[in-house]
């Protein structure tokens, strides 16, 4: 299989216009003809659904939260990035660009990236005008703030909070068409397999969530906008709903992932405090702007109050490290920072694995209203959930698992190798290379959506003939139903002796300590050695109570958790294959000699792209290589110092 980007000829900076101009059109009387599915409701699949029904298409948009509110782009809290310059500090296109090239450590296809800065300046507006309460100066402009990775200020925000203003806006716009007819919103419905006809995406089958029915869904294009696949670890900051079933179910059918082993890692995550807990907290990057990380220079000193430690007794590491970038020091590297200083000794709290984040100098400089008007509401988690107040003593905080920069095979229109296959947002692998910078995801999210798809899909669509899709009673469709009460009736039928999420917590413990932070062929190996032998056990001794005729959370979960399991052994695969370090995927075997990533570009400067082909045991995949060929940077090793 030859993999093709379909990036367009021309000058970088040219490219997207340049397309967008050649790009085939559908005539407007003809739009109404052709239905488009967007599974997901968060930014990219709220924004594609509103923008696509906005242009004349038939929509149905499916999500398994009751509401679209609820997507996980909710969550999200410091902010999104715009290459406007509000600032005048020297920020373009270029530069962010450029900023987001290096931040994934040049293993992003550069043409995409451009793309997304020179769009992320289209952003910012249309989400005021939605009436999105970004913050603003004394004067009334915009403000901005900075994040990792940068040394410019071009994060708009909306205090702690911006990722659930700019979902209400989406939501908004998603609503005016649901209203207008245009739309047709499917809450409480799970997409469990995607539909292929004729080597093309028509359709797919979902179980409503609170009845348990099992429905087709026909359509000429389809979408998916599900998010990353982070919690297949177990413990991350994803919401406990956030699942790979769709993309999975996609790639099972064909879809190539590429990829899988690029998983973000956050500095600044409240450290794990017991056995009991189902998911960690972010507290966001944009509080490195003002509170400064450090941990004791001796270990002795690591059970002390942090008050009682003196200034010069101190290790303040990244600035230390870094001091060009200081505590905004890119997530991968932050990252593994605290983990040396950790592994060393030298972390805090009752596990040891923590570091300090102390906003005593921001408080005495800016006062301690500035501080909670910019990180009120972070203060208020924090505090709800550790039961310390910040404003007097320093957070702490460790990494946790955060984001997916992996994810399904797109070319240059968002496109999978199947064609009709679009997936938009964290659900691809397209702009951030092995680490996101910090404020790039609600930028991502909100570019495909609002300004790419509308494109791309229509580009795809004009080349279908329109009218009606394929009926429900075709042999594909019949054959995915069947597949999905078979999966359904075995999960069922087991009645073994533990629970889907005994098995995650199991999975996830594996998955962290072999294929998180720290990675090494000698782990990677017994990894890929333990996750088939969980699953088969997982197949013999999963209880799943109830039937599946009914609001069923355990068979939810444990069809999930199921796809879990195969997953987990793509990412180890991928992790062992890539031998190198680069951004997020650190192989303790490849390091400079200051422990930094240490890539190998004339061995791996492409993309993985697997190709599913079957369970025997273990799973079996074929790796695809697509080049990364630079047109406008070259690489180089990243220096943040």
């Amino acid at each position: 299989m030859k993999l093709e980007s379909n990036t367009p000829p021309g000058p970088l900076a040219q490219k997207w216009d340049r397309h967008r101009a050649e790009i085939k059109l559908v005539n407007p009387a003809n739009k109404r003809k052709y239905e488009v599915i967007v599974v997901g409701s968060g930014l990219a699949g709220a924004s594609a659904a509103a923008s696509l029904a906005e242009l004349g298409y038939r929509v149905k948009c499916f999500c398994f939260q009751d509401s679209p509110r609820r997507a996980h782009s909710i969550a999200a809290q410091g902010g999104i990035n715009a290459a406007k310059n509000y600032q005048n500090d020297g920020d373009s296109v270029y530069r962010l660009f450029y900023d987001t090239i290096k931040g994934g450590d040049f293993r992003a296809r550069e043409a995409n990236v451009y793309r997304l800065a020179q769009v992320s300046v289209n952003i910012i507006d249309p989400c005021v005008a939605q009436g999105v309460p970004f913050a603003r100066e004394y004067g009334g402009t915009l403000a901005n703030r900075s994040f990792g990775g940068a040394q410019v200020s071009r994060t708009f925000y909306a205090r702690g909070q911006t990722g659930q203003q700019l979902l209400l806006g989406a939501y908004q716009a998603l609503s005016r068409q649901i209203g207008a007819g245009t739309v047709k919103m499917y809450p409480r419905t799970e997409m469990l397999e995607l539909v292929v006809a004729d080597g093309a995406a028509r359709g797919i089958v979902t179980r409503d969530l609170v009845s348990g029915k099992i429905e087709a869904h026909s359509a000429h294009a389809v979408i998916l906008a599900t998010g990353g696949y982070g919690n297949t670890y177990n413990l991350s900051t994803y919401a406990r709903g956030s699942n790979a079933t769709a993309i999975w179910r996609a790639h099972r059918k064909g879809a190539l992932f590429a990829n899988p082993c690029f998983t973000q890692i956050h500095p600044t995550c409240i450290p794990v405090s017991g056995d009991y807990q189902s998911k960690l907290t972010l507290m966001s990057e944009s509080l490195r702007n003002d509170g400064r990380v450090w941990v004791p220079k001796r270990k002795e000193d690591c059970a002390r109050p942090p008050a009682s430690i003196a200034e010069e007794d101190r290790d303040y590491y990244l600035e230390r490290l870094y001091p060009s970038f200081g505590n905004l020091a890119p997530r991968d590297i932050s990252s593994r920072a605290a983990k040396r200083v950790c592994d060393e000794g030298r972390g805090v709290g009752p596990s040891g694995l923590g570091v300090y984040l102390d906003f005593s100098d921001a408080i005495g400089r800016l006062g301690h209203r500035v501080v909670e008007e910019r990180y009120g509401n972070l203060f208020d988690i924090y505090k709800e959930i550790t039961g310390e107040n910040a404003y007097d003593a320093p957070m702490r905080i460790y990494p946790a698992i955060h984001y997916t920069m992996g994810g399904l095979w797109v070319d240059y229109n968002l496109m999978s190798n199947l064609p009709g296959l679009f997936v938009a947002g964290e659900a691809n692998f397209s702009d951030h290379g092995a680490n996101r910078l910090g404020a790039s995801a609600l930028m991502q999210g909100l570019a495909d959506g609002y300004f790419v798809l509308p494109y791309t899909v229509g580009g795809y669509l004009a080349t279908q003939k329109p009218g009606a899709t394929l009926p429900a009673d075709h042999p594909e469709f019949r054959k995915a139903i069947e597949d999905v009460g078979d999966r359904t009736r075995r999960l069922l039928s087991v009645n073994g002796s533990r629970t889907a999420d005994a098995f995650h917590k199991d999975l996830g413990k594996l998955l962290w300590e072999k294929c998180g932070m720290a990675r090494t062929h000698e782990g990677l190996t017994a990894a890929l050695k333990a996750i088939p032998a969980l699953r088969e056990e997982f197949w013999r001794d999963i209880r799943v109570p109830g039937t599946g005729e009914e609001l069923n959370q355990a068979l939810e979960r444990a069809g999930r958790i199921a796809d879990y399991f195969e997953l987990a052994e793509l990412i180890c695969l991928d992790a062992l294959t890539r031998e190198e370090s680069c951004g997020g995927h650190f192989r303790e075997e490849f390091q400079t000699g200051e422990g930094e990533a240490l890539r190998d570009d004339e061995r791996f400067a492409f993309v993985s792209a697997w190709e599913f082909k079957g369970l025997n045991g273990s799973g079996r995949w074929d790796l695809h290589k697509e080049p990364l060929v630079y047109e406008e940077v070259h690489m180089s090793q990243r220096s943040y110092k």
